[in-house]
């Protein structure tokens, strides 16, 4: 599978349990190893990308997409998977964010407290839901093919968000409680010598 393949896969909103084991195993190397160093994100950036997945995820009983380290997931994505427009237009609307809370609340969307953050996400998402519901698309063969990371930049952070938790070991094993392999089949009944039994 290639990356533009699977990113389109990824952000098209496909529901993570109907994921063959292959690309779910793809998604899964897709998550940075540990000791990550951003290489697209700046530090406010970041910092920015942690307080919004912290939202949408919050820690539970199990961790949410902070613990996940969702942040570092969007940064690879950004740096390896999106083209050069796509990551352009990702980083305006993350600086789209910081420009909406600065005029509502006089500050950075991380200096922003949790309350004023959440209303701000909420209009966010209202703006967002709206904008589906009047959103048509002409299919045009010559255009490339049309990924959510085309499309408005809520529903891309939304998206890349939830794929980005739920694929990694936490979303998966500790809040799904699934298994990509399961380790062993263990039957109900005892099996027989298959000799004369009806």
């Amino acid at each position: 599978m290639q990356r533009r393949d699977a990113l389109r896969l990824l952000m098209a909103g496909a529901v993570l349990p109907a994921f063959t084991p292959e690309v779910f195993a793809f998604f899964r190397e897709a998550h940075p190893a540990a000791g990550y160093a951003l290489r697209t994100l700046s530090s406010h950036q970041n910092d920015t990308v942690i307080a919004m997945t912290d939202l949408i995820v919050p820690a539970t009983e199990t961790p949410g997409a902070k613990g996940a380290l969702v942040n570092e997931f969007i940064d690879l994505i950004l740096t390896e998977w999106a083209t050069e427009e796509e990551r352009t237009n990702f980083l305006t609307g993350l600086a789209g964010v910081d420009k909406q809370s600065t005029e509502l609340f006089g500050k950075d969307f991380i200096d922003a407290d949790r309350a004023q953050q959440t209303a701000l996400l909420r209009s966010m998402d209202d703006a967002a839901m709206s904008e589906v519901g009047r959103a048509s698309r002409p299919m045009d063969p010559v255009r490339k093919p049309y990924t959510q990371m085309d499309g408005n930049f809520w529903a891309v952070f939304k998206g890349i968000t939830l794929h980005g938790y739920y694929t990694s070991e936490i979303g998966f094993s500790q809040e799904l409680k699934l298994q990509i392999i399961p380790g062993a089949q263990h039957g109900c009944m005892p099996a027989g010598s298959g000799v004369g039994e009806a």
